[in-house]
């Protein structure tokens, strides 16, 4: 696959938009404990937000990844390896060779 075509194909994995529709995806599927720390990091006060991202979205990513991060730090693979897959069956349409 040429470099640029890569790239466009990872960017929307990555995007803030992306990663918001991520998180309403992952809701569902998760404890008490990872929504509380997704709405800490969506919540944290930032000043800055990219401008070819709106502010919700953005805020969404950051929950994502605070989240992530936090079952990074307390050792939960697995569980980061869960939500992964429960992602990646969501969004296997997008993974198949047509596309």
């Amino acid at each position: 696959m040429p470099v640029g075509k890569l790239h466009h194909a990872a960017v929307q994995y990555v995007c803030a938009s992306a990663q918001a529709k991520a998180i309403d995806i992952l809701m569902p599927n998760l404890s008490e404990e990872e929504e509380r720390i997704f709405r800490r990091g969506r919540n944290a006060h930032g000043n800055h937000v990219p401008r070819n991202s709106n502010p919700r979205d953005y805020r969404a990513a950051t929950g994502l990844e605070t989240l992530f991060g936090y079952l990074y730090i307390q050792g939960e693979n697995a569980r980061i390896q869960e939500l992964f897959l429960i992602l990646w069956n969501h969004l296997q349409p997008l993974n198949s060779p047509e596309n």
